[in-house]
């Protein structure tokens, strides 16, 4: 009711109920992702109250990391199962109480569980790939473009929480830092709860920019949790999933797992305060927000293969320039630069070029299988990353190995060769 009454006013001033779905979705991502984040920035002081070393927190956050890439390809299906926000407010809420319970964690296990597993499930059933779900759903139009402003919400996220995680940590300490994250997810669960929807359907709309309502599931279409194998099966048969995953598995090696677990402990070897360093985090998300839009608003305008080169070549070449960078304030504000503005600037490009192969039906699926692989990738650089610093006592061979990784993922994509799946066959399940 409250949905349907608030839809009927923004109507009366010429604003699409899509809108409010796009601000929903766009602030759990930012919740989400600043939580997913946010241990990275306590690698250190974890390791001094607990005595833990790098490499197991590493290990801890890979497992993360694994679970929220394989819960991608299933949250589709709870999607459309159960419905967006039902899906939503339950993610928020394991984010929420993981967190919380985090507050009184003693033993590794614990860090395991409630950042391993609750943080990894939780934040997996939405991930990127709600914001596929809501593009296609929500929208008629304008695909890219909010594919684009929704991928950002992760940079913005870190833009936020980030640096006043660092200044809480060093001025209060570890715990304190997570009460932001922990008050965000719950604020934004509850807003979800009251104002998510489904469907334009449910209140009264046809898609953003569609003259007509959107067909919807018929009974005849059997939604099973099968589907998403089924779809794996079909899509594993074309080498343009295979670019895209083996690319996207790069991807994930080259930002979460290793910059955005690593660098806040990267700049501590040298001698750079968690303070600074989440500072050039938070620079990184500035320039991955406008990164990220402008590349949602490019791929529905140029070749996304292109794009994409572009994209994993010069975040190789920063990754590679970074050891050399000596930490200066000049030369992290250059990598901050070419790295942050393609650091999610792959998923418009990435979304389109499936749904284009694969058909809108199908998007969502196969897109969970290619994010799967993005954060598979994003724990073996966790871990790996973790084990050559505790083993070599530097992160270089790490960084050379991921920027040598992008190079060869930018050849990768201009492999590719679309057939648009006019002619495919239908899906037995719409995760799109």
């Amino acid at each position: 009711m409250i949905a349907q009454t608030f839809s009927q006013r923004l109507q009366r001033r010429g604003i699409h109920y899509a809108w409010v779905i796009v601000a929903l979705t766009f602030l759990t991502g930012l919740t989400s992702s600043a939580a997913l984040g946010l241990p990275g920035a306590l690698l250190q002081p974890l390791s001094k109250e607990f005595g833990w070393g790098v490499d197991q927190i590493s290990s801890a956050l890979a497992v993360r990391f694994a679970l929220f890439g394989l819960m991608g390809p299933f949250s589709a299906i709870l999607m459309e199962r159960f419905g967006l926000r039902k899906v939503v407010v339950t993610a928020l809420a394991l984010i929420t109480v993981g967190s919380l319970l985090a507050l009184g964690m003693t033993q590794f296990w614990h860090l395991v569980l409630l950042w391993g597993v609750m943080l990894g499930v939780g934040s997996g059933m939405t991930a990127l790939v709600l914001s596929a779900v809501v593009s296609n759903r929500w929208f008629e139009t304008r695909r890219g473009l909010v594919v684009g402003l929704l991928t950002a919400s992760s940079a913005t996220g870190q833009l936020i929480f980030l640096p006043v995680g660092a200044w809480l940590v060093e001025h209060f300490g570890w715990r304190m830092a997570v009460v932001p994250v922990l008050v965000a997810c719950g604020v934004v669960a509850i807003a979800v709860f009251f104002l998510m929807r489904n469907r334009p359907a449910d209140v009264g709309l046809a898609p953003f920019g569609a003259t007509q309502p959107a067909a919807t599931v018929t009974a005849s279409m059997t939604i099973g949790f099968a589907t998403p194998f089924r779809i794996l099966r079909e899509a594993s048969g074309s080498l343009v999933f295979w670019l895209l995953a083996g690319s996207f598995f790069i991807c994930g090696l080259s930002t979460n797992g290793l910059i955005q677990t690593h660098f806040i402990s990267l700049c501590g070897d040298a001698g750079l305060g968690p303070v600074p360093a989440a500072s050039v985090l938070a620079m990184m998300g500035a320039f991955d927000l406008i990164g990220t839009i402008l590349s949602g608003w490019l791929s529905d305008r140029y070749d996304n293969r292109k794009l994409l080169f572009w994209y994993y070549s010069l975040r190789g070449l920063s990754l590679l320039w970074l050891p050399y960078s000596e930490f200066t304030l000049y030369g992290l504000s250059i990598f901050a630069m070419f790295y942050g503005l393609d650091w999610i600037a792959t998923v418009p490009p990435t979304v389109r070029l499936v749904a284009t192969t694969f058909g809108k039906e199908k998007a969502g699926m196969v897109f969970g299988w290619i994010f799967a692989a993005h954060q598979l990738g994003a724990a073996v650089a966790a871990f790996g990353a973790g084990q050559v610093r505790t083993l070599l006592l530097t992160y270089n061979p790490a960084l050379f190995t991921a920027g040598a990784a992008c190079l060869v993922a930018g050849l990768m994509v201009l492999a590719i060769r679309l057939r648009p799946a006019a002619a495919a066959a239908p899906v037995a399940a719409s995760a799109a």
